[in-house]
């Protein structure tokens, strides 16, 4: 009697490896520019706290001289803040954003973060912020909702 034995198949073949690769090849290609777009909020909301801030230590300075002149570093009116830290996020880290006094008065003052190193292609471009809390946007992309850059 002749007896035929049959091989019991082990492991995955060619097609099978090549399914689950374009399975993960998909969900990589729409997770990743969903994630970078997370990132890129979540630094510009980190930033938007540093902004306000920032707008607090201009208060701050006002208090005590009585004007907000003379806030950036060296005494001068505009450029770096000496009185706040220069960059986003206030903690170290690599920058994100630098701070900057933009314009200052004896009672009144703009500051923004621009957006700087891998961040400076935001579609949001520079965040404005003034003495009275008008918030805005500078280089924004065109059609970009300004608003939702400060949520």
């Amino acid at each position: 009697m002749n007896q035929r034995t049959i091989r019991r198949q082990d492991g995955i073949n060619l097609i099978e490896l090549m399914i689950v690769v374009a399975i993960i090849s998909i969900i990589a290609a729409v997770a990743y520019p969903a994630y970078t777009r997370y990132v890129e909020n979540a630094r510009r909301a980190d930033c938007t706290g540093g902004l306000a801030g920032l707008a607090n230590a201009m208060e701050r300075h006002y208090s005590i001289n009585g004007s907000y002149l003379g806030a950036a570093a060296a005494g001068a009116n505009t450029g770096a803040p000496a009185v706040f830290d220069t960059a986003c996020p206030i903690d170290g880290g690599t920058a994100t954003y630098n701070l900057t006094i933009s314009a200052a008065t004896a009672s009144t003052f703009t500051i923004q973060a621009a957006p700087t190193g891998a961040h400076a292609g935001d579609r949001c471009g520079t965040l404005t912020l003034t003495n009275t809390g008008v918030k805005g946007v500078t280089g924004a992309a065109a059609g970009n909702d300004w608003q939702a850059c400060w949520r």
